[in-house]
């Protein structure tokens, strides 16, 4: 692990999507662990206005995986992760592609046996690139 500091939120939100950034530059056929609320909204952002937008990366190739997701919300209930991804990142990449987006499924009816396909498919990715958490 490598601690980077930032003097702000902005200036950290900036550096976390440039770590992004040259993970995808470098192998443009990564996998990235993504998280969900308030932290990574601003690398989000940043990923879609000053890489993506200019033209600088392209998401074509890159799978992601979500951490969890709530159980009994579906998809288009504006409180779950799968809506937040969509809304907050997602939706804004017109190169990415639906079938490399991986978030767990809150509506099924064993979480247990989601959760086992979940981290089989992780694995058959060989595992996870690069990992974008949250406090």
């Amino acid at each position: 692990m490598r601690i980077i500091k930032a003097k702000d939120y902005a200036e950290m939100s900036r550096k976390a999507a440039n770590v992004i950034a040259a993970q995808i530059v470098a192998k443009p056929n990564c996998v990235l662990g993504l998280a969900t609320g308030g932290t990574p909204v601003g690398t989000y952002k940043s990923l879609i206005n000053d890489w993506y937008k200019v033209g600088d990366l392209d998401f074509s190739e890159i799978t992601t995986v979500n951490l969890d997701e709530y159980r009994g919300l579906p998809r288009t209930n504006d409180q779950s992760y799968w809506y937040f991804m969509h809304d907050n990142f997602f939706d804004h990449l017109v190169d990415m592609k639906s079938e490399n987006i991986n978030i767990l499924n809150g509506m099924t009816d064993d979480p247990e046996g989601e959760c086992a396909r979940y981290e089989e498919k992780i694995a058959s990715y060989g595992g996870i690139d690069l990992f974008l958490g949250g406090s």
